[in-house]
């Protein structure tokens, strides 16, 4: 006797297909989504999905951040704040300069607590940067000196230099390079003149003491910060070019700082160009050429008057890796 089985293979068949769609019903309506939470995520869920969640603006600022990123307001009411540095025990300094006051901020867990006021009545304090050494030693620059400060101690201001006043770019800026001397900048006193004071549109250099205070680099109108890469050991500065030759021109710069370079202000600007409204001397051959002016590293768009720079950290996501960050006026 010969026994078909295909109407029972097609009746076995229908009920696993329909225990199947009633089981996935089921776990789509109750179960799905629900496995992380009882084996865990078997790696980095951003690494795993291969792009970062959205972008979060916390601010009530119209800025734009790439995925992955968040931007939201470490502390308030602090008018005219410019340069900010943090201390070797997590809290950060503030150059207010329009009030003529550096505040200190206490952070605690990456928050800000609160503020005070500790330094008042300054001249346009700006610079701000803390000895490698003597890590409580605060260096901070007014319009027309530079002084040193032991924080959290009874001790008082120590004036270290003299710097120009007197008009123009008053903001002087701080730093401490990789060779451990103390570095500030000096913008012109002008939009584009022949200066009368040597120490304007210069970089200058000195050991931390004041001592040695001597020329670094020249031609930079106005670089109001500078910082190093720490790969390189080379400084890197912002650049505003003059004003009174259009909407277009010259391009605002971002110059790789070498000791005893020329950076062209006030006959030069850009790449090699000559200020022919302003210079009216005649030349052989261009004398803004190499050697006699080194060119910008990145010319920027006119009048953006780049500021604040800073490489990307190492926490960054390694397509940032080496970039430049710099912060627009």
């Amino acid at each position: 006797m010969k026994i078909n089985l295909r109407p029972v293979l097609i009746l076995s068949f229908l009920v696993v297909l329909l225990v199947a769609i009633g089981g996935g019903i089921f776990y789509w309506k109750n179960l799905r989504g629900i496995g992380p939470a009882i084996w865990g995520p078997t790696g980095d869920i951003v690494e795993e999905l291969g792009t970062p969640g959205p972008a979060v603006n916390g601010t009530s600022f119209p800025l734009k951040l790439p995925d992955g990123f968040s931007i939201e307001i470490f502390a308030k009411d602090l008018p005219g704040a410019r340069v900010m540095e943090f201390d070797s025990f997590g809290n950060m300094w503030v150059s207010q300069t329009s009030q003529g006051v550096i505040s200190l901020i206490y952070v605690q867990d990456g928050k800000a607590k609160e503020h005070g006021q500790i330094l008042k009545n300054l001249k346009n304090p700006h610079g701000l940067v803390f000895d490698p050494e003597f890590k409580t030693l605060l260096y901070y620059a007014e319009e027309n000196k530079v002084s040193t400060l032991p924080t959290y101690s009874d001790g008082g201001p120590q004036k270290l230099l003299d710097l120009p006043s007197g008009g123009g770019h008053f903001t002087r800026t701080l730093g401490i390079g990789p060779d451990k001397k103390l570095y500030v900048s000096i913008g012109s006193s002008c939009n584009v003149c022949n200066e009368a004071d040597e120490r304007r549109a210069k970089i200058f250099v000195a050991n931390r003491d004041g001592s040695n205070f001597k020329e670094y680099a020249r031609g930079l109108r106005n670089s109001v910060f500078f910082t190093w890469n720490k790969d390189s050991g080379d400084m890197w500065a912002t650049e505003m070019g003059r004003d009174l030759l259009g909407d277009d021109t010259p391009p605002d710069e971002i110059n790789i700082i070498k000791e005893g370079g020329n950076y062209g202000w006030p006959n030069c600007y850009g790449k090699n160009i000559h200020d022919d409204k302003f210079d009216k001397n005649t030349y052989i051959r261009n004398p803004c050429m190499e050697p006699f002016e080194i060119p910008p590293h990145v010319d920027l768009q006119a009048h953006s008057a780049p500021l604040g720079l800073a490489f990307a950290p190492d926490s960054w996501p390694s397509e940032y890796n080496d970039d430049l960050i710099v912060a627009f006026h």
